[in-house]
């Protein structure tokens, strides 16, 4: 009985052997699925292939940003505290050393290299409060600075340093920079020199109410490549390395960058530069208007048809814009042909004219349209 046993075991052994083997020797036959058929396309935004690389453009931007130093000698600290003396009154009671005002003050910043003979574009407030200046260049030569002129109603500033065959920027457009397009922040943040940061444009025309004041034309590039103290008067560029922007400003709760920085283009930029260079002070046109960004709540409340573009809320009877033609709830939907649909553009499309110069106002005026040449002239000028 134990013998039946043992040759069952083993016949049924050798068939599992055996059946192992034939499977080995012929595998099942696995069904072929096609394989999926990939497109591919190259794609190329504001001039680099996909995937980008940053490293020309940073090569070629660098040597053009400078860090600048700002101080207030202790003759100037002096001078400021007796002329804010009595405005203080904890100064008044507690005498000229109360909160330590005598102090000089001093800050760093960034600048490009506008000209090869040493011009030098920067913030006006990098160096509003300072009468010394410091500029480091890329290759740590340090030179001694003037102030040629600064404008505050646009943030712009131009200093002067006694240099020749300097690495001066190539200028973009920033008409024609798009948003989804990359670009580079270089500067000096919290004094770490020629750092380079890189993200997109995000938005285009963006007015934060940071400048101050009636005359402010605000029209910045808003990008999410990181910008911090210390990168403000720095370069935005795009990624041939060619200068569109003047980093400026931070959206910020805490001091630091926190999602969205700011810079003012360079078409804006040239023409204060310009003025600033030759002049020492920006020669601003004036158009005479007060303008609201149209919105059907405005439409209907000045009871007018809705036309995307910029209403003429009021005029002054002095300004190019009265004088020629130009009339109180006219929407205003181009300029020189560039199409204008927020105050903050058609500001900054009237920042770029020259007094003298004509400007063609595309308007809707009711239900018809019409254009009107309007040559632009100083304040208080006729």
């Amino acid at each position: 009985m134990n013998k039946l046993w043992s040759t069952l075991l083993a016949g049924a052994m050798g068939g599992l052997v055996t059946l192992g083997a034939a499977k080995m020797l012929h595998p099942p036959q696995i069904p072929q699925v096609p394989e999926a058929q990939t497109y591919s396309k190259q794609v190329n935004y504001g001039g680099a292939p996909v995937p980008f690389d940053f490293t020309k453009a940073a090569e070629r931007a660098m040597p053009s940003v400078v860090h600048i130093k700002a101080s207030e000698s202790k003759e100037a600290a002096i001078q400021r505290q007796r002329e804010n003396r009595y405005s203080n009154p904890f100064q008044y009671f507690f005498g000229d050393n109360y909160g330590y005002e005598h102090q000089p003050r001093s800050g760093t910043g960034s600048g490009v290299i506008y000209t090869s003979d040493g011009y030098i574009l920067t913030n006006n407030h990098v160096v509003e409060f300072a009468d010394e200046y410091e500029v480091t260049l890329y290759d740590n030569r340090e030179f001694r600075a003037r102030l040629v002129g600064r404008d505050p109603n646009t943030d712009m500033a131009v200093i002067k340093i006694d240099a020749n065959d300097l690495p001066a920027f190539e200028l973009g457009n920033s008409d024609d920079v798009r948003v989804g397009e990359w670009v580079l922040a270089v500067g000096n943040p919290f004094d770490l020199t020629s750092t380079v940061t890189a993200g997109i444009i995000s938005a285009k025309g963006r007015d934060i109410d940071i400048i101050k004041g009636g005359k402010a034309i605000e029209s910045f590039i808003q990008t999410d490549a990181a910008v911090n103290p210390g990168n403000s008067g720095g370069a935005l560029v795009d990624v041939d390395g060619k200068l569109i922007g003047i980093n400026s400003a931070i959206a910020t709760p805490t001091g630091v960058f926190a999602g969205y920085s700011f810079a003012i283009p360079i078409n804006l930029v040239k023409r204060i530069g310009d003025d600033l260079v030759k002049y020492g002070e920006y020669r601003r046109a004036y158009l005479g208007v007060h303008v609201a960004t149209m919105d059907s709540r405005i439409a209907q409340e000045v009871g007018i048809p809705y036309t995307k573009g910029v209403l003429v809320a009021s005029l002054d009877p002095e300004g190019s814009a009265a004088q020629a033609g130009v009339q109180e709830n006219d929407v205003v939907t181009k300029a020189n042909g560039k199409n204008v649909t927020t105050t903050s553009e058609l500001m900054e499309l009237i920042g770029r004219s020259k007094v003298g110069e004509t400007v063609t106002l595309n308007v809707v005026r009711g239900e018809d349209s019409r254009e009107i040449p309007v040559r632009m002239k100083i304040r208080g000028n006729n």
